[in-house]
């Protein structure tokens, strides 16, 4: 039963990711397709975590650290692109 349920709910993750591509391939704007991006992160976040589950081990704990900070440092790099235009700013001394 709960096999079955873990199952579902992969199923239905892949779903949400599938949307989440349709929403940054036709997003009106570019917050939109940010946040569609951050979707995709946390979702994948928990697949993996839903595969771990259903695996019965905890390989994977790591690589959900991993792409929980990878995922939390695109979505700040692209909100800092979208609001000033650059990511990284320097000084010049001209």
């Amino acid at each position: 039963m709960i096999e079955t349920m873990l199952t579902v709910s992969l199923v239905l993750f892949s779903i949400t990711i599938l949307i989440a591509v349709v929403r940054i391939v036709l997003g009106p704007s570019m917050p939109d397709r940010v946040l569609a991006l951050d979707m995709i992160g946390v979702n994948l976040i928990a697949m993996i975590a839903v595969v771990s589950i259903i695996l019965k081990t905890k390989a994977f704990l790591e690589v959900i650290l991993i792409l929980g900070i990878l995922s939390f440092i695109g979505t700040i790099a692209f909100s800092k692109a979208i609001e000033r235009g650059v990511i990284v700013e320097r000084k010049r001394d001209r």
